[in-house]
């Protein structure tokens, strides 16, 4: 999972400091490195590295990256590795000059890289999926033999890409002396907002991948990228846009609205804030209808994110609503943690119980999902040791048996403490006195109902169905030994995937 920004502003000002602070907003998309890359007079600046956007970028840097338009880019690897190499945006040099940022994961990438040296005597140098679409793209645009490109070019080029490629991908890119683009894959898997700030001395565009990287720098929002679409807006800041798949159906990620996005933000013309709203409301229902609720004292969220679901599951239950875990903001998100010892000890090192809240109650803890379930464990024993009669949990989103393969990191299905296991397994390994999940349909609910004109959406992980229709058993089975293959080179650390799904910043 990654976060994109991208702005081009006609007051001839610099933007650099713009793009910094899109990104420390949209953080919390991701952690492992940070990436800024502007144009002036023709010409790319660029400064990326590990590490948090505060860390990755000083003064002496943003100093030098000079330009009215540029790109960034925060990266958690799904694909490729965590080498600093891979940090984004990358960019080619033929044709034009082309710097590129992405978020998402291709399903083909392996038979793309061939491909691109094969067919398109292109060389990929690193093992992110972000440079095979980069170069499929410059290679199409290529393709037009053009001294001077325009709208169309990147239109066209679009439209070929579309073909050859698959997976998830919200993309911003961007030409010295032209202009900044974007587009969107034909099921709008990952989002993509376009927004502008108009003064009197003229007017900035961002693309940004949630709305509040927009409207926390005073950004008005335009409108979603379409799925499918490509929007260009050139140097004079005419704004074109054009529909370039043929096949178009918006079916985004609803993990994106269980976890990823901010509260605060608004995708596809959804409420992330009232989404989270209705989950609790639909989760209290099945709580109501299956257990004697009664017996419960009082109501607790593991923080941050599933908090407006656990408030309003309080609200429909008329339970107390209690803050029973005190988060420590300075320790560093769980899942990057080198090893299941590590990640254990950051549990306790960055949430605290207040012990007064759980002393002879039977609590109910609400967490936004329960994925490999060893955090889930751990704050069972948390709120037992402070004091806590039962224990019993409800998670916001049903069981996680899928690989997720469209660019979140949940890639092997025996990780998942859900895969094979009955609901009261899952309970007893988690050690809880009581369990519920969230149904599947009415999780598709609370989030339809903020447009109902979005008919499907991305459950893979969920459901198993995944919108490509190009994976299978073998796929999944090759993503887990390339997973182990990279653990094994020292790529990745198959305990340091752990994602945590209670600390979104």
């Amino acid at each position: 999972m990654c976060g994109i920004v991208g702005i081009l502003s006609t007051t001839k000002k610099d933007v650099s400091l713009y793009i910094y602070d899109a990104l420390t907003i949209i953080q919390h998309r991701g952690q492992d490195a940070a990436g800024i890359t502007t144009a002036s007079k023709g010409r790319f600046y660029m400064r990326k590295g590990n590490g948090l956007v505060r860390n990755v970028f000083r003064t002496k840097h943003m100093e030098k990256l000079i330009g009215d338009m540029g790109i960034g880019h925060v990266r958690y690897p799904t694909a490729g590795s965590s080498s600093e190499a891979e940090a984004q945006p990358f960019y080619v040099n033929s044709p034009y000059g082309i710097a590129f940022a992405h978020n998402g994961n291709l399903t083909n990438a392996e038979s793309l890289a061939s491909e691109l040296f094969e067919q398109d005597l292109r060389h990929i140098n690193t093992n992110s999926d972000s440079e095979i679409l980069l170069n499929i793209l410059a290679s199409e645009i290529a393709e037009e033999q053009k001294h001077r490109i325009n709208e169309n070019d990147i239109f066209n080029a679009v439209t070929k890409l579309h073909k050859r490629v698959k997976g998830a991908y919200a993309a911003i890119g961007m030409i010295p002396g032209y202009g900044i683009f974007g587009f969107r894959d034909p099921h709008g898997i990952r989002p993509l907002i376009l927004g502008e700030r108009t003064t009197r001395n003229g007017t900035k565009y961002m693309l940004a991948s949630e709305s509040v990287g927009l409207t926390a720098l005073g950004f008005k929002i335009t409108r979603d990228v379409e799925p499918g679409e490509a929007i260009v807006i050139d140097r004079k800041g005419n704004v074109h846009s054009q529909q370039c798949s043929d096949n178009s159906i918006l079916s985004p990620c609803i993990f994106e609205f269980v976890y990823f996005a901010r509260p605060d933000s608004i995708i596809d013309k959804i409420s992330v804030y009232k989404s989270r709203l209705r989950m609790g409301e639909r989760l209290a229902i099945k709580i109501k209808s299956e257990w004697q609720y009664e017996e419960i004292d009082v109501v607790m969220p593991i923080p941050d994110t599933s908090r407006t679901s656990a408030l309003q599951v309080a609200n429909e239950l008329n339970l107390k609503y209690r803050e029973g875990f005190i988060r420590n903001r300075y320790i560093a998100r769980t899942f990057i943690m080198p090893g299941q010892k590590q990640r254990k000890k950051s549990v306790r090192q960055k949430l605290s119980a207040i012990e007064l809240e759980f002393k002879d109650k039977n609590v109910l803890l609400v967490d936004d999902s329960i994925v490999r379930g060893t955090t889930s464990q751990e704050i069972v024993q948390m709120a037992r040791a402070a004091g806590a009669k039962k224990v019993f949990f409800a998670s916001a989103a049903p069981p996680v048996r899928y690989p997720n393969v469209y660019g979140i990191d949940m890639a092997s299905k025996n990780e998942f403490v859900a895969h094979n296991k009955t609901t009261e397994e899952v309970c007893k390994t988690i050690g809880a006195d009581k369990l519920i999940y969230q149904n599947l349909d009415d999780l598709i609910w609370s989030v339809q109902q903020g447009n109902p004109d979005i008919k499907s959406f991305d459950c893979s992980c969920f459901d198993g169905n995944y919108l490509t229709k190009d994976i299978d058993e073998p796929y999944l089975n090759n993503l887990e030994a390339q997973r182990s293959d990279n653990a094994k080179l020292g790529n990745i650390s198959n305990e340091s995937s752990e994602l945590i799904y209670n600390d979104a910043d």
